[in-house]
C-alpha cells in the first residue's frame, strides 16, 4: 500500500479531484469527515473544546458552534493554533486506524488521505507521496465568492488563513491543474493515477 497526502487551495476543486480518484479503485480516508467525528457530542475532542473555549464553543443543544469557532479561527491565529493542537491528534489517530484498515484490505493499494491543511501542519511528511489540487488564486477567489456568496473581502481572508497556493505548488510530488475543464482536468487524474499505482505495486509496504 502506498498512503498518499492529498491537499488543495481553498475553492480548488478538491473534492472533485478526490471523486476521480475514488472512481478508479483509490481509498479515501477524508480528515474533514473525522474531524466532525472528533468534535460531534460524546467524541473525544468536544468536551476539550469547551473547557479551553468555553461555553460560547457549544450552540444551545451542545454541539460545536462551528459558525463561531470558524469565525474564531479565521481571525486569530493563536486561537486556531489552540483548537488545532486539541482537534488534530485526534483526527491523526482516526487516519492512522482508517489506514491501517485499507492496509489489510488492499496491500498493493492506494490511500488518498484528503488533508485540507496539509502542508501548514506538516502532515506532508507523514505520506510516500502529496498530490496538489491546484487553481490559481485568482480562480480560487471567484469560485469562493460564488460558492460561499460572500463579499470579495470575506474571501481574501480565508484564502490568507492558509498557506499560498503558488508555495504549495513547490512543495507537492503532483500538481493537478483544476483551473480549467474537467476533461483536463480527468486527463491529469488519470496520469497521476497511474504512477501511484506503480509506486504502490513496487512498493506495497510503504506507507
Amino acid at each position: 500500500m502506498i498512503a498518499v497526502g492529498l491537499t488543495g487551495g481553498i475553492a480548488s476543486g478538491k473534492s472533485t479531484v478526490a471523486a476521480m480518484f475514488v472512481a478508479l479503485g483509490a481509498h479515501l480516508v477524508d480528515t474533514d469527515v473525522l474531524a466532525r467525528q472528533a468534535v460531534a457530542p460524546g467524541g473525544p475532542a468536544l468536551a476539550r473544546i469547551a473547557a479551553e473555549f468555553g461555553p460560547e464553543a457549544l450552540d444551545a443543544s451542545g454541539n460545536l458552534d462551528r459558525a463561531a469557532m470558524r469565525g474564531l479561527a479565521f481571525g486569530d491565529q493563536a486561537a486556531r493554533q489552540r483548537l488545532e493542537a486539541i482537534v488534530h491528534p485526534v483526527v491523526a489517530e482516526l487516519a492512522g486506524q482508517a489506514m491501517e484498515r485499507y492496509a489489510a484490505q488492499d496491500p498493493g493499494g492506494v490511500v488518498l488521505v484528503d488533508v485540507p491543511l496539509l502542508f501548514e501542519v506538516g502532515w506532508d511528511k507523514l505520506f510516500a507521496r502529496t498530490v496538489l489540487v491546484y487553481a490559481p488564486a485568482e480562480v480560487q477567489l471567484r469560485r469562493l465568492m460564488a460558492r460561499d456568496h460572500c463579499d470579495e473581502a470575506a474571501a481574501r481572508v480565508a484564502l490568507q488563513a492558509q498557506m499560498p497556493i503558488e508555495q504549495k505548488r513547490k512543495l507537492a510530488h503532483f500538481v493537478i491543474d483544476n483551473s480549467g475543464d474537467m476533461d483536463k482536468t480527468q486527463s491529469q487524474v488519470v496520469s497521476v493515477w497511474r504512477e501511484l499505482c506503480a509506486l504502490a505495486t513496487a512498493a506495497p509496504s510503504r506507507t
